[in-house]
Formats: structure tokens, C-alpha cells, sequence
């Protein structure tokens, strides 16, 4: 770990991490990164210059890539890891994480979450406000877990899935990759097939 960070996007997410970051308390110093031109600071915390410019700092920050889009942010933490960056997990000082949990690198744990014990979550995650994670999930890579989302034990998220707000799911249920999970959802059989599901039950649309 270095002793600074520099968080890729500007953005709504961008400054949550930033704010988690400064929580830690474990970074002298933490930039941004974006390319919209017009935001010279976010937070009072300085953009020092575009994406494209990502593999200049790499030898200098941590790095931290702070876009919600699960694609995009699957894309830059690859490249990143591949080109030898230190990408650290961040977890927010009031989350709650149980015994024998494994975090993946880049994975924000936002505030409030709760995640109970020999849960797994991937590479590149987002657990977001005050979502919980029960005994023994697997949360599988560049998967975003909204706020206020709750998944009871044994369940399994594939890649870059995203719950939406306020969904939840019962126990023991598979949702295979690159599906969508409508805001308030239930899910209450696995799912197999990529998609968007909506509603109580969730179904496809």
C-alpha cells in the first residue's frame, strides 16, 4: 500500500470513495481523475487530470476506481491489475464484516453495510449504504449491491450483476451474470437467464 490514492471519476460514486478514503485515514494524499474538463476539484480534493492519464500514477497512488457502471469499472480495474497496480479494498469505518470473509481488490464497502461470516465477494464489487450480506454468499466480480439490499444466506450474484434499491433476496438462490434486479424486487427462484427483473416476485421483462 502507498501513501497516496488516486480515485478514477469524479462523479456521484467517485466522491463516496473519497469519503471513505478520507474516513480511513490511511492516504497522505487523494486526487481524482475525470474527463470533464470543467471539475477542477470535488470535495475540496483535486483532479489532477484525465483517465487516459491513469498509467503515469501508477508507480506514484493506490488506485481506485470510483465509476458505478459495472462494465467500465470490470474494464479499468483488468488493465490496472494487469499493468501492476496496487488497488486496495475500501471499507467504510461503520460497516460491520464478519469472521473468515474474503473481499476482493477494488471492492468499496460503503456505510452501514453489514456482511455476516465465510461470505466471498469478488474483485471490482459495490456493496452499497446499509446492505447486508448474509453467511456464506458469494458475491462473484464487478457486481453492484444498491443500498438498502438484502440477501439472505447461501446466495449467489454472478459478474456484474446489480440489485437494485431495496431488493431482496431469499436464501440459498442463484442470479447467474449480467442480470438486473429492479428496485424493490423480490427473488424467490434462482435465476438463470441474463436480464432485467422487476416486481414481487421478481420476472423477467
Amino acid at each position: 500500500m502507498k501513501d497516496k490514492l488516486l480515485i478514477i471519476g469524479a462523479g456521484g460514486h467517485g466522491k463516496v470513495v473519497a469519503d471513505i478514503a478520507l474516513k480511513m485515514g490511511k492516504w497522505k494524499e487523494i486526487a481524482f481523475l475525470d474527463d470533464n474538463c470543467s471539475i477542477k476539484y470535488s470535495m475540496g480534493i483535486e483532479v489532477i487530470g484525465k483517465l487516459s492519464d491513469v498509467f503515469k500514477y501508477i508507480s506514484e497512488y493506490d488506485m481506485s476506481v470510483g465509476i458505478g457502471d459495472n462494465v467500465t469499472r470490470e474494464k479499468l480495474i483488468d488493465r490496472l491489475n494487469y499493468e501492476g497496480a496496487s488497488i486496495p479494498t475500501l471499507i467504510h469505518p461503520n460497516a460491520t464484516i464478519g469472521k473468515e470473509v474474503n473481499l476482493g481488490i477494488g471492492t468499496v464497502i460503503m456505510a452501514g453495510v453489514v456482511i455476516n461470516c465465510c461470505a466471498k465477494i469478488g474483485n471490482g464489487c459495490i456493496i452499497n449504504t446499509g446492505a447486508t450480506i448474509d453467511h456464506d454468499n458469494i458475491i462473484e466480480d464487478f457486481v453492484h449491491i444498491s443500498p438498502g439490499v438484502h440477501t439472505a444466506g447461501g446466495v449467489k450474484v454472478g459478474k456484474r450483476s446489480w440489485l437494485g434499491i431495496g431488493s431482496v433476496v431469499i436464501n440459498n438462490i442463484y442470479i447467474t451474470d449480467d442480470c438486473k434486479i429492479g428496485a424493490g424486487a423480490v427473488v424467490i427462484k434462482n435465476i438463470t437467464k441474463s436480464g432485467t427483473y422487476v416486481g414481487v416476485p421478481a420476472r423477467r421483462v
